[in-house]
């Protein structure tokens, strides 16, 4: 979970920028470099399995309609927004019949801001035509170790549903809970809000609870989450329902975030508009519904699985960092 930042006063600003360090950047010359030998390793990485590095833009007319991530607009250009991922343009090229592709890239998010938020960051995005989600998810072990040369090598790769992670941690059946028992469990554990919904409650837990009871030298990929986490994810018909994603933790940070795409364009549409609804409902801004996407899905988008990994926290893995802003040359608090 992000601990959101609010923005301060011009003049708190101010005064951050004009500290007598607040002009230096937030990285040393050594997570500078090993940055830039992390983005070898990462093209190295896809160049060897032949997918293809692509460019989309920074600008969109849509924004993003997860009521749970907020885009900035822009000033300049009315009705644009800066993408919080390059997703919905690299489902295009797929359409298009690009075939494998990744991207490297720049993302801005609103609100985000902590030890491991910026609201600028750089997000890797891949896209394998006919591989399975499961697989994409050993591929992204298969990345984190790459790019690690050596310390995640004897790491083991614990694999576990969404549902018996919560099960093994906290005793709760996501499946079957509801915001009573997860506001008890909640309390039970030192971590009191206000009108969560289910959801939102196991994002909290998910985050203060299970995340820093993982194990420290381990990655855990953990699959199957609820249908009503399914995002564009595709859902599988099993009892019960599960939606066909899954994420990946380095120790106990989350890294990576991955669907079985979903290509049914009615489907997809429809998901647009109920996340529209849940802004309306919160009172937060909706945004123009990313029309291009639709017509690409019912065009074909082809059977693939697609996985987005944020480069600076596998960074910060990497040079044993605690803090975005040490990996960041500049954050938002310093520009």
């Amino acid at each position: 979970t992000s601990t959101v930042y609010k923005s301060s006063a011009a003049s708190d600003v101010y005064k951050r920028q004009n500290t007598p360090r607040g002009w230096r950047p937030g990285a040393s010359r050594h997570a500078v470099e090993a940055r830039a030998e992390l983005l070898r390793d990462i093209r190295s990485f896809f160049h060897e399995r032949n997918v293809l590095e692509v460019e989309t833009p920074v600008l969109s007319r849509s924004g993003n309609s997860d009521p749970n991530i907020s885009s900035l607009s822009t000033d300049e250009l009315p009705g644009r927004y800066l993408r919080t991922s390059p997703e919905y343009a690299m489902k295009r090229l797929l359409a298009a019949g690009f075939g494998d592709i990744y991207e490297l890239g720049r993302v801005f998010r609103s609100g985000e801001k902590g030890r491991r938020h910026n609201p600028e960051f750089t997000l890797l995005e891949w896209y394998r035509q006919g591989m399975s989600y499961l697989d994409l998810a050993d591929e992204v072990c298969d990345l984190i170790r790459f790019c690690g040369r050596g310390p995640f090598d004897d790491w083991p790769v614990e694999r576990t549903s969404y549902r018996q992670l919560f099960l093994d941690h906290t005793g709760l059946d996501p499946f079957l809970c509801d915001e009573s028992d997860l506001s008890s469990l909640a309390a039970e554990r030192g971590l009191h809000a206000v009108s969560l919904s289910q959801l939102e409650w196991l994002d909290l837990i998910l985050g203060e609870v299970i995340e820093p009871a993982l194990p420290g030298e381990a990655i855990t990929v953990v699959y199957d989450f609820l249908p009503e986490q399914a995002a564009l994810s595709r859902l599988r018909q099993d009892d019960p329902p599960v939606a066909e994603r899954f994420e990946v933790f380095l120790g106990q940070m989350e890294l990576a975030n991955g669907y079985q795409e979903l290509t049914d364009a009615r489907e997809q549409l429809s998901r647009f508009e109920s996340e529209q609804k849940i802004a309306r409902a919160r009172g937060e801004e909706t945004h123009p519904l990313d029309m291009a996407l639709i017509e690409a899905i019912r065009n074909g988008l082809p059977d693939c699985s697609g996985v987005a990994l944020g480069v600076d926290r596998l960074l910060m893995s990497i040079t044993k960092l605690e803090q975005i802003d040490a990996v960041l040359t500049f954050s938002t608090d310093r520009n």
